[in-house]
């Protein structure tokens, strides 16, 4: 029989959401357990349905692996007394250890000879292990959110059934409170309900697939795809397959079908969104488009068993998306009636949070703030600006939007249009809320970038001003995101926007409602956005400590922290640039205690202290006008001309002079030299291979 383990957790049935998470945590969770015991195994596969968690690991060794211990004792100094019998401590030790003194060995190390007695461990049977690993390994697994059943002590994401657990042919005997492992799985639920007795992985996934389930979510998800796809083709349309609702379909099933279904054309005068906001969000449908992507009037559902009557399945799910379709265009009409600048007003009974005041307010704190950045950036668009941050959030009083939260944003956009707001105006109120995930898309407009970053920055600050921060395990307000939002968006329309000015503009709107003292919260807002910025550009694969060299000067502008961090990588492949960054550690390293001061170019005693000096002006001339025009790479190279001057320098001068003016001098010129490069990047961060 095949060395091969099969653990099966039968359970109610799982939320959708935590299968994919479970997946990741059990293949992990079970890798580090038998590594940590010394079990050496194969692929281990884990599988997930709605009724049942699998874990299958191939060629589990029979045993553990031996182990060699090695335990250091007494110095062989004090290991014998002066007639040359052994100490108490060599006693004790060789004791301690279960080894005969003599089997003891002798080993030197940098601090002396030391005793260390040596042991092999023999590895246990892996059936003998196996129950209590299993059993410790499901107690441990952890889910969003768990439960206790009956009288259970234990908690999991819903109450377990059945446990199966095989190793080489046999089962491996251990419990779950009253329930005890055996080989017995069971099919699906209406399909297949009765039990099933397996002998290993083929035999259970052969059997299971005979009683009407899939355990395999990859291969669910192909059925899935391929159903929908011919369902879609057979109505002469193509299926909007959308990855997270696939996922989700993939969770909630374990045998699927494709049933396609159609509403009324009538319903495709409302905006595209929400027809598919419904039926993507709310029911789970696949919507159906043509070849210009533009909706048809069907949609395909995934059963969960097999039909005697598609007809009657079919039926009952154009009822229900017919009345959401219905539900949806009522609200549609109603909310028109009231114009969209009106509804601002009703904002003020919608609490935005208890501590920041209503909805209104914050519209009100991030009209100002955008003003202020549009003033900056684009004085010409103030207007179309303020008209857009103004309406940003009025769609929050529609009733489409209180049915449908998703909308928000859209629904704004859709109803602007239809008041007769400009197109600027309505993209903007739909992309303020963009990027929406992490590497989303970004505002396109000038409009919806500014409104964007303000209120982006206002849910920052003044969550932060309250003392509402993110941790290293939570982040309910998406603050993280946010903040890359704002970062992303100032990158790619390269604006320039000091964060520490917005911050301070944003701190100042705040007034009141900051419980911290100020300076501590922009100082606090700062370090949070560039640990951003830090693990963004690491993130794409920049030198951690390229990124960390020039966020090290403290820049406040993003655009240019990241045309320093491309140029630096460059640079730092030229052949210059190590012996550049070498020679500037050095400096660094002479002048770290050293305040500064003027350079008298007449106290200067060898040449090699003038060429220096002249060089630096040269350089410094040229390279100021590349950093001016953003050109980093050019002022580094410009910058790498004073490679020779500085080793020449370190060659022949003696920068710790006993003449305390000439000493104070050299150091100076160092001070300023270094102060000019730190411009771009603190040189003694980077990393360099000293020869």
């Amino acid at each position: 029989m095949a060395r091969e383990l099969l653990l099966e957790i039968g359970v109610e049935e799982m939320p959708a959401a935590f299968l994919a998470q479970t997946i990741t945590d059990m293949e992990a969770g079970f890798t580090s357990l038998l590594r940590a015991h010394r079990i050496e195994h194969g692929k281990i596969s884990v599988f997930a349905t709605p009724r049942r968690l699998c874990l299958c690991c191939e060629e589990l060794a029979e045993k553990q692996a031996e182990q060699l211990v090695e335990k250091i004792g007494p110095t062989k100094r004090t290991a014998h007394d002066a007639q040359g019998n052994p100490s108490k401590a060599l006693m004790g030790f060789a004791k301690g250890q279960g080894v005969a003194i003599d089997d003891l060995d002798i080993v030197t190390t940098e601090r002396g000879e030391y005793y260390v007695a040596r042991k092999k461990l023999v590895g246990a049977l892996t059936k003998n292990l196996l129950p209590e690993l299993l059993e410790r390994f499901i107690r441990t697994l952890s889910f969003k959110r768990t439960m206790r059943w009956a009288d259970s002590s234990t908690r999991f994401a819903r109450p377990i059934h059945w446990l199966l657990a095989i190793y080489a042919g046999e089962v491996v005997p251990f419990s779950i409170e009253s329930i005890e492992s055996d080989r017995v799985t069971y099919g699906h639920r209406f399909m297949s309900p009765a039990a099933i007795e397996v002998n290993g992985i083929i035999d259970y996934l052969t059997k299971l697939r005979r009683a009407f389930v899939v355990v395999a979510q990859e291969e669910r998800k192909e059925v899935i795809i391929e159903s929908v796809k011919k369902a879609a083709s057979a109505v002469g349309g193509n299926a909007l397959i959308n990855d997270s609702l696939l996922m989700e379909v993939t969770f909630l099933v374990e045998w699927p079908e494709a049933i396609c279904g159609s509403f009324a054309t009538e319903y495709l005068k409302l905006p595209q969104e929400v027809l598919t906001t419904t039926m993507m969000s709310h029911q789970r449908y696949f919507p159906v488009v043509n070849s210009n992507g533009n909706l048809l009037p069907y949609f395909i559902t995934i059963t969960n068993t097999s039909a005697r009557d598609k007809n009657i399945v079919r039926k009952g799910n154009e009822k229900v998306i017919s009345a959401r379709l219905k539900d949806a265009e009522f609200f549609f009409h109603e909310d028109q009636k009231i114009p969209l600048s009106t509804r601002v007003e009703g904002l003020k009974n919608v609490v935005y949070h208890s501590q920041m005041g209503t909805s209104y307010e914050k519209v009100e704190r991030f009209s100002a703030l955008a003003d202020y950045i549009a003033e900056m950036i684009a004085p010409s668009r103030r207007g179309s600006v303020a008209r857009a941050a103004f309406l940003a959030k009025a769609d929050l009083d529609t009733q489409m939007v209180g049915e449908f939260p998703e909308l928000q944003g859209i629904m704004g956009r859709e109803y602007a249009l239809l008041a007769g707001e400009t197109p600027d105006v309505a993209t903007a109120i739909y992309e303020h809320y963009l990027p929406t995930i992490a590497g989303g898309v970004l505002p396109r407009t000038v409009e919806g970038a500014i409104v964007s970053i303000a209120d982006k920055l206002d849910t920052i600050v003044g969550f932060w001003g309250v003392g509402l921060v993110p941790t290293g395990t939570a982040d309910p307000y998406a603050m993280r995101r946010q903040a890359l939002g704002i970062i992303n968006i100032i990158v790619e329309h390269g604006y320039e926007l000091p964060l520490d000015v917005l911050v301070d503009k944003s701190i100042a709107i705040l007034g009141n409602k900051l419980q911290s003292e100020a300076g501590f919260v922009k100082r606090e807002v700062m370090e949070f956005f560039h640990a951003r910025i830090e693990n963004l550009l690491v993130a794409q694969g920049y030198p951690a400590d390229v990124v960390d060299a020039v966020c090290a000067v403290g820049s406040v502008d993003v655009v240019k922290i990241f045309i320093k961090v491309k140029a630096m990588s460059i640079f730092k492949a030229d052949k210059d640039y190590e012996p550049l960054a070498i020679a500037f550690k050095r400096a660094r390293n002479i002048i770290k205690d050293f305040s500064g001061g003027k350079v008298d170019a007449s106290l200067f005693i060898q040449e090699a202290e003038s060429n220096l000096y002249n060089s630096y002006f040269e350089v410094k001339k040229r390279a100021a006008v590349s950093i001016e025009k953003g050109e980093i790479y050019e002022a580094l190279k410009e910058m790498a001309r004073l490679r020779a001057p500085i080793d020449e320098f370190f060659e022949k001068i003696m920068v710790m002079d006993s003449d305390v003016q000439i000493r104070f001098n050299r150091q100076s010129l160092l001070a300023e030299i270094f102060v000019f490069f730190s411009q771009i990047a603190d040189f003694s961060r980077i990393t360099v291979n000293y020869r």
